[in-house]
């Protein structure tokens, strides 16, 4: 239904005012040569020249999505220009969701080491949460299970590796955040290589999924956050962006309007967390996890399946690994989470629902 139709929803209009301008071409060449920092590179001025022009061509006529193809018949637009790259992910999405649903092939946990730490970068050793997640590794491996090890650590070790910040579109209306998200990449801006396009399809995969995390300043790490935020659009996120021309907020705000049905994504899908600390803030990250893990409407394994636990608490960082080699309980505890989730998800596929099964959520959102 169009604006101007009879009975048709007017949208309060977007709010605007706040971005920044658009830079001159001088300091866009600044930002783009300082990536080329290394004296190497000296050796080929006229090659930066071409690349820089290449890139203001891009930025200036604000190129998002260079490499587009025509929807097609399954979207409410067909002619609307899908990026090829949001496409792509879609369909690995779309093979990961019947790999979930297939009875016939094993059952699949996805462990997520939420460290940025490893001994491949700055900090020069391995993460305790590393070693906690491998103890959770070895138990569904034991039981039969596939387990799928997510380290993001490999943010801060791995050339390339990026997940981008999540920009917020469903705080303008909840159809404008699409799933899987299609914010990135945005190449006018040099924003690519989102990590997330993969990361979607591994939790659509998974039956189970473990999080084993440390606290960084009473909070969960930066490296978690950001998976975390851009998981938003599994919760209610639109599958269709021709339905709001891809990002336009009026169109957004007119369909969540009209009523909007928040498609749960990853719904029904079991759930445990570990999380460590070593003086404060362990205790408030697990209930953080939990809850938002429960506001999916994931399913909690078990009581042993989410705990928190200090490691050498208030003792020296240096000795951190050894109070750890001492907490043989601790290490059980994991165990016991992962033995927790495999029985979950081994009850659901025998047919077990969960008491909220089937329950339409009278406020959702």
């Amino acid at each position: 239904m169009s604006d101007d139709e009879p009975g048709a929803v007017q949208p309060p209009p977007p709010r605007k005012g706040q971005g920044p301008d658009a830079l001159g071409k001088d300091e866009f060449a600044r930002r783009v040569r300082a990536r080329f920092y290394d004296p190497v590179f000296d050796t080929m001025p006229e090659t930066l020249d071409r690349i820089v022009d290449a890139l203001w061509d891009g930025y200036t006529n604000a190129r998002k999505s260079p490499r587009t193809r025509k929807a097609g018949p399954e979207f409410a637009d067909p002619d609307y220009e899908l990026s090829v790259e949001w496409l792509a992910t879609r369909d690995a999405i779309a093979a990961a969701s019947a790999s979930y649903g297939d009875t016939g092939r094993p059952l699949r946990i996805l462990v997520v080491c939420a460290s940025p730490r490893n001994d491949k970068t700055c900090p020069g050793e391995i993460s305790k949460t590393w070693r906690l997640a491998k103890i959770a590794e070895a138990v569904i491996a034991a039981a039969g299970v596939e387990c799928d090890f997510l380290d993001l650590s490999h943010l801060t070790s791995e050339f390339g590796r990026v997940i981008y910040p999540c920009k917020a579109c469903v705080s303008t209306a909840m159809p404008l955040c699409h799933w899987p998200c299609s914010c990135y990449p945005n190449h006018s801006l040099g924003q690519s290589g989102d990590w997330m396009h993969e990361i979607y399809p591994r939790w659509v995969a998974a039956h189970g999924i473990l999080i084993v995390t440390p606290v960084h300043w009473f909070q969960a790490p930066s490296v978690l956050k950001l998976m975390i935020d851009r998981l938003v659009c599994a919760d209610g996120g639109n599958p269709d962006p021709t339905t709001t021309h891809g990002k336009d907020p009026a169109a957004a705000k007119r369909l969540e309007l009209e009523g909007w049905d928040y498609p749960r994504h990853l719904a029904g899908r079991a759930f445990a967390v570990v999380v460590h600390g070593d003086t404060d803030g362990a205790e408030a990250v697990r209930r953080a996890l939990v809850d938002w893990l429960d506001g999916m409407q994931l399913v909690q394994a078990g009581t042993a399946a989410a705990f928190d636990r200090f490691i050498g608490y208030y003792e020296p960082y240096a000795t951190s690994h050894e109070a750890l080699d001492r907490d043989t309980a601790l290490c059980e505890e994991v165990r016991n989470a992962a033995r927790s989730l495999v029985r979950e998800i081994t009850l659901q596929r025998a047919g077990r629902r969960e008491p909220d099964n089937g329950l339409t959520a009278p406020r959702d959102k």
